[in-house]
């Protein structure tokens, strides 16, 4: 046990540069997006591609990325542990922040994101334990494991959702606080139920009830919101 509590540890000690382009081509990959440097450059929030590009190199060089050229990069399974355990930390932080602390939903994305690499797994773990072990974050977020497997859930976008059946929200995608905020406020949260109740094909939106709330949404924004079934 000690040993694996101290390779953990090791894999953990990155710098949190490193820890954030990992998680960076994690996203970029569950999304079927090629990790090509100007899609990293806007994921990272507008870094220079010709940093991107040198720490692409860099991080080839040590073997947490594969390159190909004209195609991007991947994470290698070395990557593809520590870019994991980033995001163990990071959604396991928003929760406990939303939980314990009060924050709310459209709040902790950048808290967690200034925490997430200067506390220990211990720590992490302990979280993990007074939180009861979960296996999502406040967003619907699946938290990936100690041993770094990921819940799935069977869900579909709230934009595909036959009209008239009753669902229920099970993960949003956005992390815009302003979104988050908008759909806190019009009770498009996990666990809350809606139903869509019309579509307008030639405007691109849909009538949404949440709760005793009418919203008209535009079907890329209710494409972000997933569901599942209420029974």
């Amino acid at each position: 046990m000690a040993m694996a509590e101290t390779k953990t540890e090791k894999i953990a000690d990155v710098s949190p540069a490193v820890g954030n382009y990992l998680k960076a081509v994690y996203r970029l990959e569950q999304s079927g997006l090629p990790a090509e440097t100007k899609r990293l450059s806007d994921e990272l929030g507008g870094i220079k591609p010709s940093s991107v590009s040198a720490m692409i190199k860099r991080l080839s060089e040590i073997g947490f990325l594969d390159y190909t050229p004209y195609q991007g990069v991947s994470l290698t399974q070395a990557g593809r542990r520590i870019s994991l355990l980033v995001l163990r930390k990071h959604r396991l932080l928003e929760l406990f922040l939303v939980k314990e602390l009060g924050f709310a939903w459209e709040e902790v994305h950048e808290e967690a994101e200034c925490l997430e690499h200067h506390v220990s797994v211990r720590f992490i773990e302990r979280i993990a334990a007074k939180l009861g072990y979960p296996e999502f974050d406040p967003h619907g977020d699946p938290i990936p494991g100690a041993d770094g497997c990921l819940p799935a859930r069977e869900t579909i976008a709230l934009s595909d959702c036959a009209p008239g059946r009753r669902m229920l929200v099970f993960r949003v995608l956005d992390q815009s606080p302003e979104k988050l905020t908008f759909f806190r406020e019009h009770g498009l949260v996990p666990g809350a139920a809606a139903t869509v109740s019309a579509r307008d094909t030639s405007s691109g939106t849909i009538l949404v009830k949440a709760g005793d709330r009418d919203l008209s949404m535009d079907v890329r924004s209710a494409a972000r919101i997933l569901m599942i079934r209420s029974d």
